[in-house]
């Protein structure tokens, strides 16, 4: 019996089972919500800081075994969502050979009963994908997917009445694994087919109503843009992008920022209703600057700790990371290297921008659960108006407890004292790329008072100054 025999056999059946309790309900104290103000993400009780890797074509290109070795890493780096694309094209195979769709149409998945085909070497497009959501979840890693990546939408090979039935498909399937986040779009405006991405949203969250939804936008713009009061759409997601100051032709529109990613999150920060912000995609470590041209300059790991520090400091919810090879899951053998990829997503899996996300991460939680919903961007604590522009930008954020302020640059902080309480303040310095905190003593809680930080005044020379309540 053919593949396709099988699908046309089995598929009544296989559609009529994906909303059965094969697994058991998420447990409401265990699921993934927004906070209670707003602003940041909490799993159960306890915060979740999102730290994310891109790896868009995990589920196209690594084998189960390779998908495990890439998960582990990733849990070992402490990233705890991981954000892929389902369908990259509309004829997408995994590593297996094996179709996602019959005839390129999202109306119709390619679903075939069990496991894997009868020779044990092929393993099922979907099946595939459930192997590795449920080997994530038993990592600690939620996987965020796109259902199907914009520009086949854009492009009008999807058609209303097939998104919705694609999207009750992928609801009804994966309703009950615990670590799911829906990213709609990919890569793409908002405007762009607008009632595609509102079916698709509306469609997952009436099917599935305890996995988070957010929108994933083109280059230098925010899904705040179009859906913020969408009823799907519980989060907001921006694509900082990857261009340079000077490369980016779209400053000079409404709220397009780019390399400024904390004005993005400031922007949603401040929206009605308050819904949380993360910047979804920044540059990327290893990808050249512009994104098309491989012989201009590349981002290193100083920038990605730039951007995540600037927009967590601004009052984001977390941070997404990615790499130019893991990205694209690249192997040199294919000859298929998009954005002048060079080294595998094996070797590229160890840069060091990966490793130092998870200082981010530390210092976010490292003040307890009571503090961390309470946290704010504040930018009055530095005095004199010294924020500064482009790389020289200060960002603060604080509690009543703690100030922590970030410089790229390692350039002089003039903090203003006595807001926080009290009449003496422990000061220490704070490295992104170790994590190792200097410390600088017991500093009096009035007045102006300015901080440099250790070495010379250069980009990537970044640190935190932190002031703690005594």
């Amino acid at each position: 019996m053919t593949k396709y025999q099988r699908i046309v056999l089995f598929a009544l059946i296989s559609f009529g089972i994906f909303g059965c309790a094969v697994n058991k309900k998420i447990k409401v104290n265990k699921r993934l919500k927004v906070s209670s103000n707003g602003h940041y993400l909490q799993e159960g009780d306890k915060p979740f800081f999102w730290l994310a890797d891109t790896g868009w074509l995990l589920f196209n290109k690594l084998t189960r075994t390779q998908a495990l070795r890439y998960l582990e890493d990733r849990k070992q780096k402490g990233f705890n969502v991981v954000q892929a694309m389902v369908l990259h094209t509309l004829s997408s195979v995994n590593a297996y050979g094996d179709s996602a769709l019959v005839n390129g149409n999202v109306a119709q998945p390619a679903v075939t009963p069990g496991n894997s085909f009868a020779d044990s070497v092929q393993y099922d497009f979907w099946d595939h994908v459930d192997y590795v959501i449920d080997q994530a979840g038993k990592k600690g890693i939620y996987i965020a997917m796109v259902p199907v990546w914009g520009n086949n939408v854009k492009s009008r090979k999807v058609n209303a009445e097939q998104a919705k039935v694609y999207a009750s498909f992928l609801a009804k399937r994966y309703q009950n694994k615990r670590n799911v986040i829906w990213l709609n779009g990919g890569d793409v405006k908002g405007t762009e087919v607008m009632n595609i991405w509102e079916i698709i949203g509306r469609t997952l969250k009436e099917n599935d109503p305890n996995h988070l939804i957010t929108f994933h936008p083109r280059g230098r713009t925010g899904s705040s843009e179009w859906f913020h009061n969408a009823s799907w759409l519980d989060f907001n997601m921006v694509q900082s992008g990857h261009r340079r100051y000077d490369q980016d032709t779209t400053a000079k529109e409404q709220w397009h920022f780019g390399e400024d990613n904390w004005k993005y999150i400031e922007k949603d920060y401040g929206l009605k209703p308050v819904k949380p912000s993360v910047d979804g995609e920044p540059s990327y470590e290893g990808i050249p600057q512009g994104l098309h041209d491989p012989n201009e300059t590349r981002w290193q790991d100083a920038d990605l700790r730039r951007y995540g520090y600037w927009s967590v400091f601004a009052g984001a919810f977390g941070f997404t990371y990615g790499n130019n090879s893991v990205i694209q899951m690249y192997n040199p053998k294919d000859n298929d290297a998009a954005y002048g990829a060079i080294s595998s997503w094996q070797e590229a899996l160890n840069d060091p921008g990966a490793a130092q996300m998870l200082h981010l991460k530390n210092l976010m939680l490292s003040r307890g659960t009571i503090t961390y919903f309470d946290r704010i961007p504040d930018q009055s604590v530095i005095a004199q108006a010294g924020d500064g522009e482009k790389y020289n930008r200060l960002m603060a954020t604080r509690t009543d407890q703690y100030i922590f302020i970030y410089t790229y640059t390692g350039r002089e902080i003039p903090v203003k004292l006595g807001v926080l309480k009290g009449d003496w303040l422990n000061a220490s310095w704070f490295n992104p790329r170790d994590g190792k905190i200097l410390r600088i003593g017991r500093i009096e809680n009035h007045g102006m008072r300015t901080f440099d930080p250790p070495g010379d005044e250069k980009n990537g020379n970044d640190r935190v100054l932190i002031l703690d309540v005594l």
